[in-house]
């Protein structure tokens, strides 16, 4: 197996799953359970998945840690309020302490009741569920004179585009994950929007990108505003780009970063069944179906595990260690870095850190080279994983980890492990866009969010 030589001990999700099942074969059928666990959400909708597994009492900490890492997955793949589990029930047990106030995973069960407003549950199941799926439109409007916005942790980027046609993009650097006062970030965004505005005879709509999760164009949850207040500040970030739209006298549409992603992706290619994966502040995850459309999912997976190994590195926010947010993003390059030996400045930002890499890279720089010849190998171990969640004909790869050579590097060293590693996998095409669409093409395709007008 290919080894990202700056992390030698990372255990890609797949082959930790690969080494489970074998042991699980290898036993006698009596020592063997068939296991299913469902995870529901809003409206009825669900995901199920079932896997063999070891009989309780064979090798339960085994057991309940495949099972854990499998659920964490399809928890932040698909989104839910509700585990339901069939065929262990030791699994059940660890399942039902570890997603409770006290238990391990605490942060996503306050996370997802805070979703979908109501109490986390996790239930045993008498019979295996059928699954439900949705698929919803999104994007893909063009006419009029429109405003995109995407909001990144790092930078902001906005666009004019009249008539599917950008007149007008700029980048600009901002900090809202670490300001608290929440009039920041609405004068921030009013900015960008009478910017790009001002580039335009009239604005007909506002489409937004931005991470976090959103209902009727609410921040629900979004880590972008994680410093602001909320008992002092009550629903002033949930509206805000409501209230920023008000201002601006036109309609909005808002939709997750992720998904807006792969609607970039989705257009660009003119075809559907599109991971779009940005790689920025953080990671940000969206899929267009066989339908074009959405699965109603959350696609978080910043938070969903990539690494099996015990010693992996602990996410600050979420509490769990190898996870996807530390694998693809500015965290990923700047570990890297600090494990090849190299020292930042105090003071710098991570997008500063970031940066100085990429100058590295851009000279050819070994250790920079080496970062992001890494990281393309956590992507390759990583797709066949998402594969057994998302169909997918295309992934598309974007962000700012992704701009300049070092971005080249990170879709050569994936090929690479695909190609070597997994010859069976039935790999996607991989597209890389041009320099420009990587840093502002998410801005362009949310200007597309909100439906033609007759």
């Amino acid at each position: 197996m290919i080894k990202p030589v700056l992390d030698p001990h990372f255990l890609p999700m797949i082959r930790a799953l690969k080494d489970f099942d074998t042991r699980v074969q290898e036993e006698p059928k009596n020592r063997r359970a068939r296991v299913t666990f469902a995870v529901e959400r809003n409206g009825g909708y669900n995901f199920v998945y079932s896997f063999d597994a070891l009989a309780d009492g064979v090798d339960d900490e085994w057991n309940c840690r495949i099972a854990d890492r499998l659920v964490k997955t399809v928890l932040w793949v698909c989104g839910g309020y509700k585990i339901g589990v069939m065929g262990s029930h030791a699994i059940y047990s660890h399942l039902r302490r570890a997603y409770s106030k006290t238990g391990e995973r605490a942060f996503d069960e306050d996370f997802m009741s805070g979703v979908y407003e109501r109490a986390f549950e996790v239930v045993e199941l008498a019979e295996v569920p059928v699954q439900k799926n949705a698929s919803l439109r999104v994007g893909g409007y063009t006419k009029g004179c429109r405003i995109g916005f995407d909001a990144g942790g790092s930078d902001r980027k906005v666009s004019a585009v009249i008539d599917g046609k950008a007149v007008y993009s700029e980048e600009v650097v901002w900090n809202p994950k670490t300001t608290e006062d929440p009039h920041y970030h609405y004068n921030e965004i009013l900015t960008a929007m009478k910017t790009a505005a001002s580039y335009m005879p009239r604005v007909d709509s506002i489409g937004v990108s931005s991470a976090g999760v959103y209902i009727d164009n609410r921040a629900m949850v979004a880590s972008l505003f994680l410093k602001v207040d909320k008992k002092k500040y009550g629903d002033f970030i949930k509206d805000i780009y409501i209230n920023v739209a008000k201002e601006m006298g036109a309609p909005v549409e808002v939709a997750n970063d992720g998904d807006v992603t792969a609607l970039a992706g989705s257009m660009d290619l003119n075809d559907t069944r599109v991971l779009g994966i940005a790689m920025g502040t953080s990671e940000a995850v969206g899929y267009i179906n066989r339908d074009g459309g959405i699965n109603g999912w959350l696609s978080e997976l910043a938070f969903a595990p990539v690494d099996f190994n015990e010693n992996a590195m602990r996410d600050e926010w979420s509490g769990d260690i190898g996870v996807g947010c530390k694998y693809f993003s500015q965290d990923a390059v700047i570990k890297l870095a600090e494990a090849g030996g190299h020292a930042f400045k105090e003071g710098l930002t991570p997008a500063q850190k970031l940066k100085e890499i990429q100058a590295l890279m851009e000279k050819d720089d070994p250790l920079a080279v080496q970062i992001y010849s890494d990281i393309g190998v956590y992507l390759g171990h990583t797709l066949p994983y998402y594969a057994l969640f998302y169909d997918m004909a295309h992934v598309l790869l974007l962000g700012r980890v992704m701009g300049g050579k070092g971005g080249n590097l990170v879709l050569e060293n994936c090929k690479r492990v695909l190609k070597e590693d997994y010859p069976d996998f039935v790999c996607p095409e991989l597209c890389l866009p041009d320099e420009s669409s990587r840093r502002v093409g998410q801005s362009i395709a949310a200007a597309s969010l909100y439906p033609d007008r007759d």
